[in-house]
């Protein structure tokens, strides 16, 4: 069906004689001598204001057809006299390809809650908040992969399915073919299979062979947690790189965060104002504000130092040793340094395996990207790349060496320095749209006792 996008008929730069435009019906408004109907395509947060003259075929097609209701209009581009819109449609003809009984379309009302919303997920792109929020998505992940092939990382793909625990916290979805609890060696892998957590462990052993790559994908945790920071289902960026080290990491997080900050600026201006005006004023601003200055950085000693200094009462006390909670990270953001900032050089205590020692016996070269409103947005590490130091911190931590056979395999053939890290793709969506919970950046959320879509 040849049809021209409304995006595109709002951007022309001549009347047209003419032009095809599909899309569902916002509002309609009927006149004695003709209606006003504004059609709305997902294309863009404008609709486009159809004149359908009273008497003509067009009319007569439209019939009884109001919000919800899917159409085909076909007519003439023309200048529109009306403030706030420089074009719109005379209608000379339209199809109705299905209507929406206005007795029972839940999309009636302009403003509808969230928590409705997410009861029909199904339908919830069609209205301005969730359109806006899925096409700055879509516009986040076409940034996220120009950055990675500008800087000539090779985009790959990691398994689903897997038979090692990445984070080592044993959260994880099982996954088997038998009833019942079954014997791990009678199913399908004869191992017990897991959905991942992480794409990281088989994206190091790429790295060390492509030198740069990066995973994009979803990822699954088995945590029982109703916060609106967590999923059940979420998507990972997970860039690794050979022959690097902490400091390389920390620049590419940056830059990374940077490059979709400003393409989403520049190619969601509608959209992200959307957000500014009626979920999060001062968003433009502060995203504005991400590119005008470097992030501070700080090392985990020095986080600690100003948390106590701050004289705040925090739920969580402050003390070398704990792992920075969300209230901890906003208030290094947003108050104490009032931009992004990366804490790195963490106790050992509390972080991953796979991290590498630093020369003082007590911390990883580990780093976090902390943002405003939101907190971590990213978690990395240099990569251990030294066998006796990865083997000696596994039996520390009680693991199983044998599990993870061939990642040992990497430290015996051709070790390398190495360094990656994760960012959270929803939480990234969070901070550009100023949305508080990611069930409302994913399409169709998966939660505790959500799986309904």
């Amino acid at each position: 069906m040849q049809r021209t996008l409304i995006a595109d008929a709002l951007a022309a730069t001549a009347p047209q004689r003419d032009m095809t435009l599909c899309g569902w019906i916002r509002t309609r408004r009927d006149a004695k001598d003709f209606s006003f109907v504004e059609v709305n395509d997902g294309s863009c947060l404008a609709n486009m204001q159809c004149i359908v003259d009273a008497g003509t075929p067009a009319h007569e097609a439209l019939g009884d057809a109001s919000t919800g209701a899917a159409i085909c209009v076909k007519g003439e581009l023309v200048p529109s006299p009306g403030k706030g819109q420089q074009w719109e449609v005379r209608a000379a003809a339209i199809t109705v390809f299905g209507k929406a009984d206005p007795e029972t379309y839940p999309l009636q009302k302009k403003r509808h809650s969230d928590e409705f919303l997410r009861t029909i997920a199904h339908l919830r792109s069609r209205t301005n908040k969730y359109g806006a929020a899925f096409r700055i998505r879509s516009e986040a992940a076409r940034a996220v992969h120009d950055f990675f092939h500008s800087r000539r990382f090779a985009w790959v793909h990691t398994p689903i399915l897997t038979g090692s625990d990445c984070e080592g916290a044993g959260e994880m979805f099982r996954v088997t073919t038998l009833p019942g609890a079954p014997n791990p060696a009678e199913d399908f892998f004869g191992r017990s299979c897991n959905l991942t957590v992480s794409g990281q462990l088989e994206a190091e052993a790429l790295a060390l062979g492509l030198g740069r790559v990066y995973t994009f994908g979803p990822t699954f945790r088995a945590e029982n947690s109703n916060t609106p920071r967590h999923a059940a289902e979420f998507w990972m960026i997970e860039p690794e790189m050979a022959f690097a080290d902490l400091e390389d990491i920390m620049e590419l997080g940056e830059s990374l965060t940077r490059h979709v900050v400003e393409h989403c600026l520049s190619q969601c201006e509608a959209d992200i104002h959307l957000f500014d005006a009626y979920v999060d004023k001062g968003l433009v601003e502060r995203l504005q504000g991400m590119l005008r200055q470097p992030f501070a950085r700080c090392t985990y000693h020095e986080a600690i130092q100003i948390l106590q200094d701050s004289g705040r009462n925090f739920t969580f006390p402050v003390a070398f040793g704990v792992d920075l909670q969300t209230e901890h990270e906003r208030y290094l953001a947003e108050e104490h340094f009032q931009r992004p900032v990366i804490v790195y050089n963490y106790p050992r205590e509390i972080k991953a395996f796979y991290m590498r020692a630093n020369d003082d016996g007590e911390t990883v070269a580990a780093m976090d990207v902390l943002v405003p409103r939101i907190g971590e947005l990213i978690g990395g590490s240099q990569r251990e790349e030294r066998l006796d130091r990865l083997n000696a911190r596994l039996l520390e931590l009680g693991q199983n060496a044998g599990d993870y056979w061939w990642y040992l395999d990497l430290r015996r053939f051709g070790t390398a320095p190495h360094a990656g890290f994760g960012l959270g793709f929803e939480r990234l969506l969070m901070m550009l749209t100023g949305i508080t919970n990611i069930r409302d950046v994913i399409p169709f959320p998966r939660t505790p006792g959500s799986l309904e879509f």
